[in-house]
């Protein structure tokens, strides 16, 4: 697979397919915010887009009536205009997200509702609709857990436990995403995976001695493309990269506004409900770091690990535990609601606005996983087994959405409905 550049195709990608429709639009907003500084983290990302998106979508279905909703029963005015209901959930929401940014969603929405051509009345019972949908949601997810923030976490210095890393040395990050209300799964635990490779196993010596031949700073057998590959899916967030998929994927297939929103809103929650897995996952295991395993090798119980005290990885380790890796979790759940709805076989394209002008390019979403495995070990930041294990939980969260939210009222495959 090669790396192309593109910059007008970028955008169209990146802009919501440049038309006039308030879902994708604001999606692209949203992104936008996100990645304003001060840059919002990944993990946290994945939580601002499943509310933004829920937001979105109950507004937008509560005119429609098409499936049934995540929060907020489907009970818009008769006549409510769908497009100004999804601006003012869209614009509503980021203002409690990012009230800082005031001024550049207040532009938006002037634009926004300047395109609407539908009568004043109704594009006012859409306005009331979609504020009281965004301030339902608000006030739910307000109580999912994340402003009970714990004492700092600094681990451990148990040989294979977590401990900060360099440069920053920072302490465990949020670590009370392991507890967040999850958006479908029973609890954050449900699909936690059975834990890393025992130290003294043959796949812990395997998984070692590949990240440490494949993703030091130096003296790596990287190729170029490969180093490019770990520097990219690095730079953005989970939303960044697939949101744009999701939208090009939907404008191929001539989906509605109402079924964009509804795609948009499973993949961003499945996103969301894998990272709130992992993170229990990342703190109940507590697995030390590729940077802090190989310098102290030899502390690990296993002859066969050989230590190497100046070895550093390509990218900057993330501060929280190692297992099992978070843009594992979070892909697995994307791209298999995606090859669910689309079929495996679907090519695409996936670029981010953290690193314009590249784009990578698949023929099918079983390449594109891999490779975000290969990144994270080329990085220096996992082991395979995090990897592997990160992409069965996303899978699995993933394939629990699909059976779980916006089912169809009316016939259709759950979740698979077009």
């Amino acid at each position: 697979m090669k790396t192309v550049v593109r910059f007008s195709i970028l955008m169209v990608l990146v802009s919501g397919i440049a038309i006039a429709d308030e879902v994708t639009d604001w999606n692209h907003v949203m992104l936008t915010a996100v990645l304003t500084p001060p840059v919002t983290s990944a993990p946290v990302a994945t939580r601002v887009a499943a509310i933004f998106q829920a937001a979105v979508f109950d507004a937008v279905n509560g005119v429609d009536r098409r499936y049934t909703p995540i929060y907020v029963p489907a009970a818009a005015p008769p006549g409510a205009s769908r497009r100004a209901a999804a601006v003012q959930a869209a614009y509503a929401t980021l203002l409690n997200l990012y009230p800082n940014q005031k001024d550049k969603f207040d532009q938006q929405r002037s634009a926004s509702l300047a395109a609407i051509a539908d009568t004043n009345d109704a594009v006012q019972a859409g306005l009331s609709w979609g504020q009281y949908v965004a301030d339902q949601i608000w006030s739910w997810r307000s109580q999912d857990g994340f402003s009970d923030a714990p004492a700092a976490y600094l681990g451990s210095t148990d040989p294979g436990k977590w401990r900060p890393t360099p440069p920053a040395m920072a302490a465990g990050l949020v670590p009370q995403l392991a507890h967040l209300t999850p958006w479908a799964m029973p609890s954050p635990s449900h699909f936690r995976p059975t834990g890393p490779a025992a130290m003294t196993s043959d796949q812990y010596l395997a998984d070692f001695n590949e990240t440490k031949s494949m993703g030091g700073a130096t003296n790596s057998g990287r190729t170029a493309d490969a180093t490019l590959n770990a520097n990219f899916w690095q730079a953005g967030n989970p939303p960044d990269y697939f949101d744009p998929v999701v939208i090009s994927l939907a404008a191929q297939h001539h989906y509605s506004a109402v079924q964009t929103a509804r795609l948009l809103a499973l993949v961003n929650m499945g996103i969301s409900d894998a990272i709130i897995g992992c993170w229990d996952a990342k703190y109940a295991y507590s697995s030390w770091r590729p940077v802090t395993a190989i310098q102290l090798a030899d502390t690990d119980g296993n002859d066969s690990t050989a230590a190497d005290g100046a070895w550093t990885p390509l990218l900057v380790s993330p501060p929280f535990p190692e297992y099992p890796s978070a843009h594992s979790c979070a892909s697995g759940a994307a791209t298999h609601i995606l090859s669910q709805i689309f079929g495996e076989e679907t090519s695409f394209e996936i670029a981010s606005n953290a690193m314009p002008g590249v784009t990578r390019k698949f023929h099918n979403f079983t390449a594109a996983l891999s490779e975000i495995v290969n990144a994270r070990i080329y990085g220096g930041i996992h082991f395979r087994t995090a990897c592997v294990d990160g992409t069965a939980l996303g899978i699995s969260v993933g394939d629990y959405m699909l059976g779980h939210a916006m089912v169809p009222l009316h016939g259709g495959r759950k979740g698979r409905d077009q």
